[in-house]
Formats: structure tokens, C-alpha cells, sequence
């Protein structure tokens, strides 16, 4: 099926999860929650979750098990680096059923674009579990705007579309 056609079973109105792993945000520093709920909303989803959790793996894995079920998919901002705190990629990875791996490639790459070689340093993940689908991203506003402009918004209603059969 041509890619034109795969757009027109895009589901739309989405209920959609967020979750903003750190040690130090709150509800009214936490830019990149903020930003990414506003565009998954202008796009015409819903977000029925959103919770700041320490980057920690038992809370991250928790709070991802406990919700995704009545969701169509979460989307994780924080803890994808390299530092000794960044626990999001692994307990990520450890829930997924399948991982797409195109997700974090092409992550970096459009990263690379913008911010050059530091985008190495991106451990942003995307995957399925249980028939959802989940991304975490880094905490940078940056990041998070990419991520959701460039990849999610144009995929996330086909992603979950393909999920449901």
C-alpha cells in the first residue's frame, strides 16, 4: 500500500500519555512536558496523563505499566543521556515487545542537523509493548519539539492505527 493511502487510516484523536522523568522539575518548570502536550493537543489528541517522575527505574517502569493500558500510546521526556541518572532508555527498552530502531536513528540524525555531533550523546527510544506505543526523548525543549514535529505527529496516528489490528 502506497504511503498515501497508509495516511488516510491515520487515527486521529488520540489519547495519549506524558511523562517527564526528573529529579529536579515541577509542574511549572517543566518546559518540554509543557511544550509536548500543547502540540499533541493543537494535532487534535488528547493527553489523559501527565506526571513528573524522579528519574528513577522502579517509578519511570511503574508509571509506564500502571497507564499505558488506557492509552493509546506515552510519550517520556528526561533521562535518555549518558550520565549515571539517566535510567529512561533502559527501563524503556526492558518493557518493549519491539523496538523500532529507525525511531532513535532517525532522532539522531535530525539531531545532528541542528546540534552536530552531541547527538551522539541520544539514547531516545521508541517502541511497542502490549500493542502501545511509547518514545522517550531527551529532556531538551529542543529535542522534544523535533521529536514531536518531525517524527511523531506525522507517524503516531498510523503507529497506532497498525497497533489496533
Amino acid at each position: 500500500m502506497p504511503v498515501h493511502e497508509h495516511e488516510k487510516h491515520a487515527r486521529k484523536n488520540l489519547k495519549l500519555g506524558v511523562i517527564t522523568a526528573s529529579d529536579s522539575r515541577t509542574p511549572e518548570t517543566d518546559a518540554s512536558g509543557k511544550l509536548i502536550r500543547t502540540m499533541l493537543e493543537a494535532a487534535g489528541h488528547r493527553v489523559d496523563y501527565y506526571e513528573i517522575v524522579r528519574d528513577d527505574r522502579e517509578k519511570i517502569s511503574a508509571a509506564l505499566v500502571n497507564n499505558l493500558e488506557n492509552l493509546d500510546a506515552i510519550i517520556v521526556n528526561g533521562g535518555t543521556g549518558i550520565t549515571s541518572r539517566d535510567n529512561t532508555t533502559e527501563v524503556v527498552k526492558s518493557l518493549l515487545d519491539k523496538e523500532l530502531e529507525g525511531f532513535g536513528e532517525l532522532f539522531r540524525m535530525l539531531s545532528f542537523n541542528e546540534i552536530g555531533a552531541a547527538a551522539m550523546m541520544s539514547r531516545a527510544i521508541a517502541g511497542v509493548r502490549h500493542g502501545k506505543f511509547i518514545a522517550a526523548l531527551p529532556g531538551s525543549t529542543d529535542a522534544c519539539r523535533l521529536a514531536i514535529e518531525k517524527l511523531l505527529l506525522p507517524q503516531l496516528g498510523h503507529i497506532t492505527y497498525l497497533l489496533s489490528k
